[in-house]
C-alpha cells in the first residue's frame, strides 16, 4: 500500500486530494498548521499531522513522523491580492516563505529517501495565473512562477534517480478560501491611486461566469501526476485551466 503526504489539507485542494487518495486505498498523511481530525473521514489509513512549511523544526518532525513516503504533494500556500505598492515587503516575504521556500524546504526534506530508494514522486501545486498575467496578483504570481521553474529544473536533476517531479496548475476556484486567505492579510486596503483599476478588476471577476476549477479537478490531476509515469510535467486542472494551457501565452507566438 502506497503512502502520500499532502500539505495544506485543512480546506480546498489539499482536503479534496486527501479524500481522493483515501477513497482509492492509499495511506494518507494529511498535514495542516492546526490539525483537525473532523475534516476527513475516519480511517486507519489516515494520519493527520501538524506542519508549518516555514518552520524547519516543524518540517523535520512531520517528515520523521510520516515515515517512508511514495508521493509528496506540496499544496500548502497562501493567497494575496493587491497592487505592488499596496504590498508591504514583510507580506511579500510571507508569501514567498510559504508558497516558494516552503515547497523547496519540504522537497529537500523528503528527497533523500526517494533518491536512496530510486523511486518517488513530488507533485507541486501552483496556478494558471503563471500562464496568464493578471493585475493585482504580481507578488502571488511571482511566488508560484518560481515554483514552476524550480520544478522543471528539479525534474531534470532527479531523473537519474528515477524520481518524478510534476506540476499541477489549477484555474480559478471560487470554492476555495483563496479570497478569505488574501483578505486576512490586508491592512490598509488597496492604494488610492489604483482605485479605478481595482474596481474594474474586482467587478470583472464578480461578473465572470466562465468555466472554473473545482477541488475535485485538482485532486484528479494530482492523482494522474502521482500514478501515471507517462503524464507530462505540467498537468492543467479544471476546465478553465485546460483551455488556458492550450492557448498561446500572452506575448508569445506559436510556430506555424
Amino acid at each position: 500500500m502506497k503512502t502520500i503526504l499532502i500539505s495544506g489539507c485543512s480546506s480546498g485542494f489539499g482536503l479534496e486530494t486527501a479524500r481522493y487518495f483515501l477513497d482509492r486505498d492509499w495511506q494518507v498523511v494529511a498535514t495542516m498548521r492546526t490539525p483537525r481530525e473532523d475534516v476527513l473521514p475516519r480511517s486507519d489509513r489516515l494520519r493527520v499531522l501538524a506542519l508549518d512549511v516555514t518552520d524547519a523544526e516543524s518540517i523535520r518532525r512531520c517528515v520523521e513522523a510520516a515515515g517512508p513516503l511514495d508521493v509528496l504533494v506540496n499544496n500548502a500556500g497562501i493567497g494575496w491580492l493587491n497592487a505592488l505598492e499596496g504590498t508591504p515587503i514583510d507580506v511579500a516575504h510571507e508569501i514567498f516563505e510559504t508558497n516558494t521556500l516552503g515547497t523547496i524546504a519540504m522537497t529537500r526534506a523528503v528527497l533523500p529517501q526517494f533518491r536512496q530508494r530510486k523511486e518517488g514522486v513530488v507533485v507541486n501545486v501552483t496556478s494558471t495565473v503563471t500562464l496568464k498575467p493578471l493585475p493585482l496578483l504580481s507578488v502571488y504570481t511571482a511566488s508560484k512562477a518560481a515554483v514552476n521553474a524550480f520544478t522543471e529544473s528539479l525534474a531534470l536533476e532527479l531523473h537519474p534517480f528515477n524520481v518524478r517531479v510534476r506540476l499541477v496548475l489549477p484555474g480559478r476556484s471560487p470554492e476555495t478560501r483563496f479570497g478569505d486567505n488574501a483578505r486576512s492579510r490586508m491592512r490598509g486596503g488597496f492604494p488610492e491611486a489604483y482605485a479605478d483599476l481595482t474596481q474594474s478588476v474586482l467587478a470583472g471577476w464578480a461578473q465572470d461566469s466562465s468555466a472554473v476549477t473545482h477541488p475535485l479537478d485538482v485532486a484528479a490531476a494530482v492523482w494522474r501526476a502521482a500514478t501515471d509515469p507517462s503524464c507530462p510535467i505540467r498537468v492543467a486542472a479544471g476546465a478553465d485551466a485546460v483551455a488556458l494551457a492550450g492557448s498561446p501565452r500572452p506575448g508569445h507566438v506559436t510556430a506555424g
